[in-house]
């Protein structure tokens, strides 16, 4: 029972010793790589586990570059694995760019793939173009019409600027600034609905280009569509902001005036109220004239017969007015 128990422990162990053997040495790899020609030894599989390198992702690559004629060494593929970029997308736009005869070398290559970018979407956006549809593009003529505009750019990815260089977005931007200026620029909207190619040569004179991670090939209206008048919306908008503010101005100059008025009445009943006081104390004053002795006797009735007398006047004055209005208010007989 013993001698069976150590039997199947160093059954066990074996095992275990020939499955970290093939873990720490990948026989298969190593065997593909001489039947694909590609020399590369067991102690670099082995550093390979060592560094924490999947054998998988460096030797499957450097077999496949080496079937496409491609100068790249293991430690190429190593170190760009252990910067983080992708090996097999960076030996397939190797390849692409091979057959396309475009000039990519690994070192550029492995750059644009750490910077982040499809170096090989790149490789074959050299080779065939890339269609970029602008959004809907608003635009006003000098005339006050608005413009609604949708252009398609063709640009092809330049392979020298993709490191550094800006993306989509801006070349997005500099079209829709293109457009912009160019309607703008423009006296009527109807010319740029009989030319809209128009927009397509300026656009591509300003060299939009410039600094982005493509080349421009073409840039062609897909639509035009004529929006609102805004020109005469903005004048419409000005002239009811100049009446809202004439209003405004009316109302003040009428508050002005209710103010100023009631100053006047506040005023009046004020010079009023005075006279009345004034009045008040005229008998006062008489009073102590007479007994002073400034105001005689005689003098105090001959100012009452003057007073007696103009009311007298006033009453005849009044009376004979009245009269003389209903005289010519009788029928004539």
């Amino acid at each position: 029972m013993g001698a069976l128990i150590g039997s199947g422990f160093i059954l066990v162990l074996v095992i275990a010793v020939i499955m970290a053997f093939l873990y720490f040495v990948p026989v298969g790899l190593w065997i593909s790589a001489l039947a694909a020609d590609v020399r590369v030894s067991i102690v670099t599989l082995i550093g390979m586990r060592m560094r924490r390198v999947p054998p998988g992702k460096i030797i499957m690559p450097l077999i496949k570059a080496n079937k496409a004629g491609l100068d790249v060494n293991v430690n190429q593929l190593e170190a760009h694995y252990l910067a983080g970029g992708n090996v097999d997308k960076v030996v397939d736009a190797l390849i692409a760019s091979h057959r396309a005869q475009i000039a990519l070398p690994f070192e550029r290559s492995a750059a644009i793939d750490l910077a982040g970018r499809d170096v090989l979407e790149a490789v074959q956006m050299s080779v065939n173009p890339k269609v970029i549809e602008t959004p809907v593009v608003s635009a006003v003529a000098k005339n006050g019409i608005e413009l609604k505009i949708k252009a398609r750019v063709t640009v092809r990815a330049n392979i020298d600027r993709l490191v550094g260089g800006a993306g989509e977005p801006t070349i997005i931007a500099r079209v829709g600034e293109g457009i912009v200026t160019t309607v703008g620029s423009s006296e009527s909207h109807n010319d740029v609905l009989a030319n809209p190619d128009e927009i397509s040569k300026t656009v591509l004179e300003k060299g939009l280009d410039a600094g982005t991670a493509f080349e421009i090939l073409s840039i062609d209206i897909a639509d035009v569509d004529v929006g609102r008048n805004i020109g005469a919306q903005l004048q419409t908008d000005q002239a009811e902001a100049d009446k809202r503010i004439a209003q405004a101005k009316a109302e003040e100059r009428r508050a002005m005036a209710v103010a100023k008025e009631q100053e006047m009445k506040a005023y009046t009943q004020e010079m009023e109220a005075k006279v009345v006081e004034a009045k008040a104390e005229i008998p006062h004053a008489m009073a102590d004239a007479l007994r002073e002795g400034n105001l005689g006797v005689m003098d105090y009735y001959n100012l009452k017969n003057i007073q007696a007398d103009t009311e007298m006047r006033e009453a005849i004055s009044d009376g004979g007015a009245s009269d003389s209005l209903s005289t010519t208010n009788q029928p004539l007989k």
